[in-house]
């Protein structure tokens, strides 16, 4: 199978002022993918908050490096927004990660896992579903990479993008077949 990934804009946010700015860039967006990523833990007991928060349109993904800026207020707005659809994979994970470095009230989130069931997909790995709706490939290897690095490299980024954006994609397909 053929390998895709993310071709647009990926931008990276490290302060809370640029997370403003890319909050106010999605205000409007009817549908964002939304993922997550946390700084793996090898060890027993010990588990690390969020790290990055990654937030796709079709042509631009904001890279929102959490352990750098926090949950700042627009943020939670945004996420809290139910005007803007947000569409990932196991959002009650991703939820529950984000709570924990601020408590707010899920707006707007859409769950693949649930929804990708309306169209006889039984699959729960977004790879997995990727390659049934588009007959491609999303890699995979960045996964367990270590997101509180000084600087992200540009395979984590573009892992980290493809991630978010891999989910819009895959709910934009199945609400095409519909009509």
């Amino acid at each position: 199978m053929p390998t895709v990934a993310f071709e647009g804009r990926i931008i990276t946010i490290d302060t809370a002022d640029a997370t403003d700015k890319a909050v106010a860039a999605l205000w409007n967006e009817p549908l964002v993918g939304l993922d997550t990523e946390t700084r793996p833990s090898f060890r027993k007991g010990v588990q690390y908050n969020v790290s990055l928060l990654q937030l796709s349109t079709a042509d631009t993904c904001f890279l929102i490096r959490l352990n750098r800026v926090g949950m700042p207020e627009s943020l939670i707005k945004l996420l809290e927004r139910k005007e803007v659809t947000k569409i990932g994979l196991s959002l009650h994970d991703d939820y529950q990660a984000l709570s924990k470095r601020h408590k707010f009230k899920a707006g707007g989130f859409l769950d693949l896992q649930k929804h990708v069931g309306n169209y006889g997909i039984e699959e729960m790995s977004l790879q997995k579903i990727f390659a049934i709706v588009f007959g491609k490939r999303i890699s995979k290897s960045q996964q367990l990479t270590n997101w509180e690095n000084d600087v992200l490299t540009d395979k984590q980024k573009l892992y980290a993008a493809t991630d978010a954006w891999a989910c819009l994609e895959i709910y934009n397909k199945l609400e095409q077949t519909k009509q």
